[in-house]
């Protein structure tokens, strides 16, 4: 299975998308959008900003995991990833991000 992102519904008639790994694994959550349009523009946002590493903010969470933010151009969440147990492992994350997420297709389980 190619990299690919899926579309779906969300609660209270929002919509998000996850960017998927060729293994299946989630890599990058968006944030919620309340239209399908609005979706459809992240993923594209997620395309043209995820090459950049600057794009990238490097977080720990308050239980000091450490995980990724992926930030549009006028620095507004696109989306997060999963906690890691590392920061090589966040490092990692964020490399398949950059790899995936320009040439991902687009599954549209809505």
């Amino acid at each position: 299975m190619a990299a690919h992102y899926e579309l779906k519904p969300a609660a209270h008639d929002q919509f998000m998308f996850n960017l998927k790994a060729a293994n299946g694994e989630i890599i990058l959550t968006s944030e919620l959008y309340k239209s399908k349009e609005g979706a459809l523009n992240g993923i594209e946002s997620v395309k043209t900003n995820s090459p950049h590493d600057e794009q990238f903010e490097r977080k720990q969470s308050t239980s000091g995991k450490p995980y990724f933010a992926l930030k549009a151009k006028n620095h507004e969440v696109i989306g997060r990833s999963e906690m890691y147990s590392s920061d090589s492992a966040r490092d990692n994350g964020i490399e398949s991000v950059k790899k995936n997420g320009p040439v991902a297709t687009l599954k549209d389980i809505t």
